[in-house]
């Protein structure tokens, strides 16, 4: 599948701030089975510099420096996305849950995607206690890990609530988990945590959904913005699989992958800091277009 995707950010000040600098993680890291072509990044207004390098992680880092007083600042990342992967799907020959935690730490690697990186507590992501009780159910140490993932992913999607005025972007996961309400991010980081007190390598993907789904099939909760979702590291065969437990799914050829990490502070699109006291409002759009059949995606107003 072929897209175009747009994604805009407008960022207002209520007054003049200075020495403003931005960190942006927009340009689409390399990740199996998806090409991007194209990419451009607009910037106004236009920074004195702009640095560019990867991160420790599948994470490409754009570091923005503007000087000038401003009280606006518009960022427009544009590209086309090929994405040809299939969803996977449980087989009778998955490791088991108990194989894949004790293959994580026979890998000797600390690559961008060594599942070392993704075992143990981050920033936004700590390890709590009441959420692995709660989704030990669905692993147990014999069950094959796909088959796992994806019961933990749907019963993410049957027993919470999508409601994005029940969260904000800095609500800590045990709080969003105790209220069964929240948005993608939150899904992402209860399932995560989950998946790591098993003993399971998981990380939070950033990325996009398809908005207009294809004749038949449903809309996918969380198209209209930037989504997150979640990799689980399914042993050495099997590799990466992408879970979207906003929508209890695996993943597949309607998930453009963007950025992969720990948690949503390895991740997220834009983050920064400036001189002054000024309040902001932030408004977001995002247009992911298939090209094949000409038809258009929508867009988020945050």
């Amino acid at each position: 599948m072929m897209y175009l995707v747009r994604h805009t950010t407008r960022v207002r000040y209520d007054a003049f701030v200075r020495l403003a600098r931005f960190n942006l993680r927009l340009r689409p890291a390399d990740w199996p089975n998806q090409t991007i072509e194209d990419y451009k990044l607009i910037v106004k207004p236009t920074p004195v510099s702009i640095q560019e390098r990867t991160g420790a992680y599948p994470v490409n880092i754009a570091r923005l420096v503007i000087d000038s007083p401003l009280r606006e600042i518009e960022v427009e990342s544009r590209f086309r996305a090929i994405v040809s992967a299939e969803v996977a799907v449980p087989l009778p020959s998955d490791p088991t849950v108990a194989d894949v935690a004790e293959a994580a730490f026979q890998v000797d690697s600390i690559s961008p995607t060594a599942p070392a990186n993704y075992l143990f507590a981050s920033p936004r992501a700590p390890m709590v206690a009441e959420i692995g009780r709660w989704a030990e159910a669905e692993l147990a140490r014999g069950r094959g890990v796909v088959e796992a993932g994806l019961a933990l992913c749907q019963r993410l999607k049957q027993e919470f609530t999508y409601d994005p005025n029940a969260t904000e972007a800095s609500t800590p996961a045990e709080e969003a988990f105790a209220a069964r309400h929240g948005v993608c991010q939150d899904f992402a980081h209860v399932m995560v945590i989950g998946l790591r007190l098993a003993g399971l390598p998981a990380a939070y993907v950033s990325g996009y959904l398809r908005t207009d789904p294809p004749p038949g099939k449903p809309r996918l909760i969380g198209a209209d913005a930037t989504h997150a979702w979640v990799m689980l590291w399914c042993g050495p065969q099997r590799g990466w699989i992408g879970f979207d437990p906003t929508n209890g799914v695996i993943t597949g050829s309607g998930h453009v992958f963007t950025a992969m990490g720990r948690d949503i502070a390895d991740v997220t699109p834009m983050d920064g800091i400036f001189v002054g006291q000024a309040e902001q409002d932030v408004q977001v759009e995002v247009d992911v277009m298939p090209i094949e059949d000409g038809v258009g995606a929508a867009h988020t107003k945050d």
